[in-house]
């Protein structure tokens, strides 16, 4: 019996109707292994992950695949980004025994949880020296029944040494200018000067680090830091990772041009790099960064935005495959359903051949669109297709017959059969989109992104937040999910919640921000090391507490937290908030100079302590006064590194920052402190935007 049917992950619904017994991870799929002494299948993946649709097709719908499995195995299956905590736990195991990993993540476990083999995709036949997925199930049962004392032993052994390793945290103290140089000047050495970006193909967008560049130029004027954020940025922009027509970022680029993406679209890759752009245009004023930024924006409300007013987690890579011209005058056209063969085919939805150009455009503008978006006879994909770029070429180009050309694309590429969405709603991920959207809509005038990031702030509220304000990690249609928050989930809405809360001006996002924190201090820190840990202390005991500052794909766990607690204790003055983001940051001090690549957002939250961070409290009569708003607005745009500005009346209680400050000769005021000390008022934007480096 298959129990995935009443679940609320996309992912293990796509598996619902396997052939295989599929248990949710749980304890009474352990009790099961045990009371049948087999051995736990413990298979892992995401809805969007292309390998793991290619195993689920070859093996998991098959059915003698499927008959082995049932009879040798209590077969488990994860949601990695339900359970990122079961991920990173047995993820460290594979990386530690193979040197690699990836998903979809294969690891097999005594009935007391302990992993003893690994693997992550296997093939349904043997090759290029890796065994078929039978083979390895057969070779597990094997060992199972006829070498039981070994196989405890290795899974003894691999627990134990899990349990042993410990984290180089580094020291209580702070780093300072010199780690920070150091990390620089690492991140120099690994730049790509030609195409932008750090190391080679595999190529990911390395949000987390344009976020340290911009705020280290922005403390130090270093044009270094600027030069590289800057040009990281327009290449990625120009480049296939980025939708030339709809907007927003795929995962990464398989090579090192940015030319080619592996084409799922998650929602934590754009809400960073949405407001990277928009920090980017802050900083410089760059158009190309203000399109970005706007045009990432519009596809996460367009394309995730959930019923409910949150956002789905991802687009899949693959999609089904339009039927050609030529396939669509055929009869029938090949095809399960109107415009679709039925075969699921990465990146499909978003390629393009210049005869299907010449279909929608006809023969002139297709000409000017092969030109313009880098599309080749020979493809720069797969079967002649192309991928579409913005090159670098000295023509020009007449504006509005290319906005006429793309509004045209877009609306036939609407028609192909679209790729899949998952629905789910991550905590974390969502926080990420709420800072991004609230503060692309203050900077860029379009109110409708920050009631975007509001509406998405009341569901988390309503909706996945207990009476103790801990988190739920997910929801989907409305529906909360039985897993806890992890350290990520605290850290990131606490983040999203203190943006809302220094754009819209109401006092309980940051009273929220402060619930959040405050779990964070209780439930996640070791009081003895201030060290983090990503699942609170009350939370389902793994073989192994997850523990991970480097930052992925995402903003560590732990590098949010120290910036979330940072700014909290900016806005209100808590001692124990600001002693315990310190004393976080002692990692990155360890980290910083030796893998600045992993840990840009600690090197980023560094630089907010290094320079304050400031403090801005605006004061005026009302919220919609003109002086009020044009001061707000330029605290809003300063660039000094992880600012925090508060906005209100004088007599207004929701802001601890607004305290004892009244307006200056009548008028609206800004007033700038940092480490102690303020800045006399002022009534200037002019001054302000001075002060701030604006």
């Amino acid at each position: 019996m298959n129990r995935l049917a009443g679940v609320t992950s996309p992912y293990l619904l796509q598996h619902a109707d396997n052939p295989v017994d599929w248990w949710p991870w749980g304890p009474e799929a352990f009790e099961e292994a045990k009371r049948r002494d087999v051995p736990v299948l413990l298979s892992v993946g995401y809805s969007a992950c292309h390998w793991c649709h290619v195993m689920a097709h070859e093996s998991f719908e098959d059915r003698e695949t499927a008959d082995a499995m049932n009879a040798h195995f209590v077969s488990v299956k994860v949601d990695r980004e339900e359970r990122p905590d079961v991920d990173a736990v047995y993820m460290e195991a594979v990386q530690a025994a193979t040197g690699q990993g990836g998903w979809p993540m294969t690891v097999f476990l005594t009935p007391d949880a302990e992993p003893f083999y690994f693997g992550t995709y296997f093939p349904p036949a043997p090759r290029h020296g890796t065994p078929s997925f039978r083979q390895v199930l057969q070779g597990v049962h094997q060992a199972w029944d006829e070498r039981r004392d070994e196989v405890g032993e290795v899974a003894g052994k691999i627990t134990r040494d899990l349990a042993d390793r410990v984290i180089s945290y580094g020291d209580d103290r702070l780093p300072g200018e010199e780690e920070l140089a150091r990390a620089l000047l690492g991140l120099t050495r690994e730049y790509d000067p030609r195409r932008g970006g750090f190391g080679g193909a595999p190529k990911f967008p390395p949000s987390m680090v344009i976020e340290f560049l911009l705020r280290h130029h922005a403390r130090t004027g270093a044009e270094g830091a600027l030069q590289m954020a800057r040009d990281t940025c327009e290449r990625m922009a120009r480049g296939g990772i980025y939708d030339q027509l709809g907007g927003g970022f795929a995962r990464y680029s398989v090579d090192r041009d940015w030319v080619v993406p592996h084409f799922e679209k998650m929602l934590y890759d754009n809400a960073l790099l949405c407001r990277a752009y928009a920090h980017l245009w802050r900083a410089t004023g760059s158009e190309l960064a203000r399109r970005v930024a706007l045009e990432t924006a519009d596809f996460m409300v367009r394309e995730l935005r959930t019923t409910e007013g949150g956002f789905a987690s991802a687009l899949d890579a693959d999609s089904e495959e339009a039927v050609s011209p030529e396939g669509r005058r055929q009869k029938g056209g090949g095809g399960r359903r109107e415009g679709g063969t039925g075969r699921q085919v990465e990146g499909a939805y978003y390629v393009w051949t210049p005869a299907q150009l010449r279909e929608v455009l006809g023969e002139d503008d297709a000409a000017l669109a092969v030109r313009y978006f880098g599309v080749t006879e020979e493809g720069t994909f797969e079967k002649g297709a192309s991928v579409l770029q913005l090159p670098q070429r000295d023509e020009v180009f007449d504006a509005q017959r290319i906005d006429g050309i793309r509004e045209r694309l877009l609306a036939a590429r609407a028609a192909r059969p679209a790729p899949g969405r998952d629905d789910k709603v991550v905590a974390a991920w969502n926080g990420l989109a709420i800072a991004a959207l609230a503060e692309t809509g203050a900077y860029f005038g379009r109110p409708d992104l920050t009631e975007a990031a509001v509406a998405a702030g009341d569901l988390l509220v309503r909706l996945h937040f207990d009476e103790q304000a801990r988190i739920a990690r997910t929801s989907k249609d409305g529906r909360v999910g039985a897993n806890a928050g992890v350290l990520e989930d605290y850290a990131d809405v606490a983040e999203g919640f203190l943006a809302l809360a220094a754009v819209t001006g109401e006092g309980v996002w940051l009273e929220f921000a402060g619930l959040l924190a405050d779990h964070i201090l209780a439930r996640f820190t070791d009081d003895e090391s201030g060290a983090l840990f990503d699942t609170a202390s009350d939370a389902e005991r793994l073989i192994r507490r997850p523990q991970d500052p480097t930052d992925n794909a995402a903003p560590s766990g732990w590098t949010a937290a120290a910036g979330a607690l940072l700014s909290y204790a900016a806005h209100t003055g808590s001692e124990p908030h600001r002693t315990a983001a310190e004393r976080a940051l002692g990692v990155v001090k360890a980290l910083g100079p030796r893998v600045p690549r992993f840990i840009g957002w600690g090197l980023a939250v560094a630089e907010a302590v290094l320079d304050g961070p400031r403090e801005i409290a605006v004061v005026g009569p009302t919220l919609d006064d003109p002086a009020t708003t044009a001061l707000h607005r330029t605290a809003l745009l300063g660039t000094a590194p992880g600012a925090v500005v508060a906005v209100g009346t004088p007599e207004s209680d929701e802001f601890p920052l607004l305290a004892g400050r009244p307006l200056v000769g009548g008028e609206p005021a800004a007033y700038v402190c940092r480490n102690f000390t303020c800045d006399a008022p002022t009534t200037d934007p002019d001054r302000l935007r001075t002060a701030l480096g604006g």
